[in-house]
């Protein structure tokens, strides 16, 4: 039997190469990771966690305008560089509990760029180690346009380090990525205009939420364009200037793409060994996150499949339980909650109105619009809305969707409703909070 320096080696230290190791290790398996940039990933350091805080941030302006209408009074002031450095501040923690939970799992680490060199060999900055199985977790980066002009656009990467706020600002792109950035921004002041060149925006959710947050981010002053692609970016003086395929231009002092993310599959010498990549470059693996060459794995954004932090982390124990373990952990791929953390914030679990009726063979919809109480007394005029979709032949609920306040904490509770199978009689027993937007939930006739 051939001697290994490692049972498992994973390359890229997100969310989902980490609790990999993290697990392997406490089964009892050699383990070292390896990771040319922060630890963390993606989530950590240019994407959830910054992004939330800039989110919570921003909402402030909201939330201080509110105050006036209960009693409060006061000129509040913004300093976007505190902001920036307390955020820095925060990441630079969490860095830092990264290394300590490997540390502590006996883990080694390695930095610098990895390549494979065959299937159970990596090399890093030169060294070369072995492993049983290696793990592939190295995530996504934000994906560049293929146009004129595309080198003075900037990606989601470039907001976390920005020194000043801009003026304005063109977001091309109208996924959770571009939204969530684009409200922040808007709250702050800055003049943003979306770009998208679908019909509507956050294509793949629920229309009439897709609708309602359309209208509440115009009430807020983000100006939106459908159907419109920047087709060139040209230099004017201290701006840039954008010309759109519908013949208008717009100027703009900060061009920020969100048209999606690549997998970080480039330079790794996967195609080299014959690893299977998909049409946009993902890893393609099995059910056991297993490539097309047996040794060699992979989790996470990298497969380009659900990208998300928890689904990450879920494979990541998926796979060190099924390869190191003993234990069947499997991920449940249906009815994964989800959130876009814009100003209003959409959250979601389950099927679409449109995708239950492709699934069902009757479906009831239940609908509510309302001014959460705590505007009642703000000049804000900011609207809520709630949907459940209803599998009408077993009465199973088989959809949750909200935008509005505290959408997000609200969908995950019901997410483990919905979980455990619960009906709309179930829903409709169920005792309400008064006076809060979750009690909606339960009161829908």
């Amino acid at each position: 039997m051939t001697h290994h320096d490692y049972d498992l080696i994973v390359v890229g230290a997100g969310s989902g190469g980490v609790r990999a190791a993290r697990i392997a290790s406490e089964l009892g398996a050699r383990v070292a990771i390896c990771e040319m940039d922060r630890l963390g990933g993606t989530c950590v350091n240019v994407g959830c966690v910054p992004k939330k805080l800039f989110v919570y941030g921003s909402h402030f302006a909201y939330d201080l305008n509110d105050a006036r209408g209960y009693g409060w009074s006061g000129e509040p002031s913004f300093d976007w560089r505190r902001l920036l450095e307390n955020k820095n501040r925060e990441i630079a923690r969490l860095n830092a509990i990264y290394f300590e939970l490997l540390e502590r799992a006996g883990i080694e680490l390695f930095r610098g760029r990895a390549e494979l060199v065959d299937q159970n060999t990596v090399r890093i900055e030169g060294a070369e180690r072995t492993a049983t199985r290696i793990l592939i977790s190295t995530g996504g980066r934000p994906r560049r346009p293929d146009i004129p002009g595309a080198e003075l656009a900037l990606t989601s990467n470039a907001v976390f380090t920005l020194a000043a706020l801009p003026k304005r600002m063109l977001v091309v792109g109208a996924g959770y990525i571009a939204l969530e950035l684009g409200s922040v921004f808007c709250a702050l002041g800055v003049e943003v205009t979306i770009v998208h060149r679908g019909e509507e925006i956050l294509r793949g959710f629920d229309r009439d939420l897709r609708c309602h947050l359309h209208n509440e981010l115009e009430a807020k002053g983000v100006r939106i364009v459908l159907e419109t692609q920047v087709e060139e970016l040209r230099k004017r003086g201290p701006s840039i200037e954008a010309r759109l395929d519908n013949g208008d231009t717009l100027e703009t002092d900060f061009p920020l793409f969100a048209i999606g993310r690549t997998p970080n599959t480039l330079g790794l010498g996967l195609e080299a060994l014959g690893v299977e990549l998909g049409t946009r470059g993902g890893i393609v693996v099995d059910d056991d996150y297993t490539s097309s060459v047996p040794s060699i794995h992979a989790v996470g954004d990298v497969t380009d499949r659900v990208q998300l932090t928890p689904v990450a982390i879920g494979e990541g124990m998926h796979f060190a339980h099924r390869f190191f373990g003993e234990s069947e952990f499997r991920i449940d791929y249906r009815n994964i909650p989800t959130a876009v953390f814009c100003q209003p914030e959409l959250a979601t679990v389950g099927l679409t109105e449109e995708e239950a009726w492709h699934h069902c063979p009757d479906v009831r919809v239940y609908r509510s619009v309302f001014t959460p109480l705590k505007l009642a007394m703000s000049e804000r005029k900011e609207r809520t809305i709630v949907k459940l979709i209803v599998n009408a032949e077993d009465d199973r609920v088989v959809g949750c969707h909200m935008a509005g306040h505290g959408a997000a904490e609200i969908i995950q509770g019901l997410a483990v409703a919905m979980k455990a199978g619960a009906t709309k009689a179930v829903f409709d027993a169920t005792i309400g909070i008064h006076p809060t937007s979750a009690e909606e939930f339960v009161t829908l006739r």
